[in-house]
C-alpha cells in the first residue's frame, strides 16, 4: 500500500495567512480539512504530519518514509486574487504530473480560476520542501483565504475539496 504524508501547513503557534474580516488562519482551515482527507481516502496509507520547524520539517517527512508528500495551504496576497494553483519542485516530472492531477480536481471542485501548476526552485518560495523532501513533493493552493468570496466558496463546497484531495491521493498513489 503506497503512503502519503499529508502536511498541515503552518502551524497553531504561526498559522500562516488568514481572513480578516472572518478571522480564520490557514493552519486552522488545513487542520480540519486534513483530518476530514484522511478519513476519506481509499486503498492508501495516510499520515498527517504537523510541522515543528520550516527547518526540521523536510527531515521530519523523510522520516516517515513516503511515497509522495501533499502539503496543505492556502494562497494569499491582495485581499482580490483569485484562484487555484498547485506548486511542484522543477526538476520532479513526478511532483509535475502529482501537480497535475491534483490542480485539475481542486479547481474542479471549487470553480476559481485555475492558475496552474507552478514550478519552483529551491530559491523560490516553498522550494525549501519541494527540493528536501525525498519523495515527490506538491503544496495545493486551492484558494487565496484572504479573499472573501475565495473563502466563502472554499468553505460551502468543503464537502468537494475533500473530495477533490482524497480523489487525488488515490489517483497519485495509482500512478507512482
Amino acid at each position: 500500500m503506497k503512503k502519503c504524508a499529508l502536511v498541515i501547513g503552518h502551524k497553531r503557534a504561526s498559522p500562516g495567512a488568514s481572513n480578516k474580516a472572518s478571522g480564520l488562519t490557514e493552519f486552522a482551515f488545513n487542520d480540519g480539512l486534513a483530518f476530514d482527507i484522511e478519513k476519506n481516502v481509499n486503498g492508501v496509507e495516510v499520515q498527517r504530519i504537523y510541522r515543528r520547524t520550516y527547518e526540521t520539517l523536510p527531515g521530519d517527512i523523510n522520516e516517515f518514509e513516503p511515497d509522495f508528500i501533499v502539503s496543505l495551504h492556502c494562497n494569499a496576497y491582495n485581499a482580490s486574487a483569485s484562484g487555484t494553483e498547485v506548486l511542484f519542485y522543477h526538476r520532479s516530472a513526478k511532483g509535475k504530473q502529482m501537480a497535475e492531477i491534483l490542480q485539475t480536481k481542486l479547481q474542479a471542485a471549487l470553480g476559481l480560476k485555475s492558475r496552474g501548476i507552478k514550478p519552483k526552485t529551491a530559491e523560490d518560495r516553498g522550494g525549501h520542501l519541494l527540493k528536501l523532501t525525498k519523495a515527490p513533493c506538491v503544496i495545493a493552493e486551492p484558494f487565496f483565504i484572504d479573499n472573501d468570496s475565495d473563502l466563502q466558496i472554499a468553505t460551502t463546497k468543503r464537502a468537494g475539496l475533500i473530495e477533490a484531495y482524497a480523489r487525488g491521493i488515490e489517483e497519485i498513489a495509482a500512478i507512482l
